[in-house]
């Protein structure tokens, strides 16, 4: 089968927001500006025909991506054939521009349960990986992006920083890489390493969308300082990360807490700005 890749077109990334149900009905409604949205896959794999319709009202709109977290595509177990053929079957029903889920794995028999846990970086699990990700692409007819997940310590075991070995897993695999800047500051302040060293790193041309979650901004009350400080690294990161990685899709992600679609858009609105100052 040959590997169609929408996602290769850098041209015009655009800027796209995280579809969760929050958003669904103040989407439909208000038609924000808004470049594309991405769903998360496994909340549409078993969704009953009003929630469909409502996700096609968008589709007809908006160009969709796909974002999911059940493949456990460095796990023990089997790849899933039922899972994969359940996402072939809504990549026909919504025809995204890219597809996506995440470098890790999840316990034997829990490839579902959303337990995302951290690859040990050997060149052991490298091999591991190569023919599962080329497997799912076969399968699937697109590239995979995979994303960078948050570590909560050093393996011993690890062989090499976290950057060579996504490197060597995409370069090998032929698949992309979403970067979440979240987790790349998250596990450089754990580590002690400088961010920038992480993104400069890896193969810029292999960076295709890039997920963002600035702490939330309440314009009715004070802003807490810590959250501040956040918030200001994460846009100079997202910065940095596009001189290196050049005009690259981003979009606003918010799993917990979901703020109402104008709050979201405004973010949307200040990554936007900051592309444009750098071209």
């Amino acid at each position: 089968m040959t590997i169609d890749d929408p996602a290769n077109n850098r041209t015009d990334p655009g800027f796209g927001l995280g579809l969760r149900r929050e958003l669904v009905k103040p989407v439909i409604a208000q038609r924000p500006a808004v470049d594309w949205f991405e769903i998360l896959s496994d909340s549409y794999l078993d969704a009953d025909e009003e929630t469909m319709d409502q996700l096609l009202q968008i589709r007809a709109e908006y160009p969709l991506l796909m974002h999911g977290a059940g493949l456990s595509i460095g796990g023990p177990d089997p790849l899933d054939e039922a899972y994969i053929k359940q996402l072939k079957n809504l990549m026909q029903r919504v025809e995204p521009s890219a597809i996506s889920d995440h470098l890790c794995w999840t316990l034997p028999g829990q490839s579902h349960s959303y337990d995302l846990r951290p690859l040990p970086r050997t060149l052991e699990m490298i091999d591991h990986l190569i023919p599962r990700i080329r497997e799912v692409q076969e399968r699937l007819g697109r590239r995979l992006m995979l994303e960078n997940i948050s570590a909560y310590h050093q393996e011993s075991g690890d062989q090499m920083p976290e950057w060579d070995f996504m490197t060597a897993v995409a370069e090998a695999s032929d698949s992309l890489i979403l970067l979440d800047l979240n987790n790349v500051l998250s596990n450089c302040n754990k580590l002690g390493l400088e961010p920038m060293t992480f993104v400069r790193n890896l193969p810029a041309q292999r960076i295709r969308q890039i997920h963002l979650a600035p702490p939330a901004n309440n314009v009715e009350h004070q802003v807490d300082p810590a959250e501040a400080v956040k918030s200001d690294l994460i846009w100079q990161l997202y910065r940095d990360t596009l001189k290196h990685v050049g005009k690259t899709a981003t979009m606003i992600e918010r799993n917990d807490d979901i703020p109402p679609l104008e709050e979201m858009v405004k973010e949307l609105e200040q990554a936007r700005t900051i592309a444009l100052e750098g071209h």
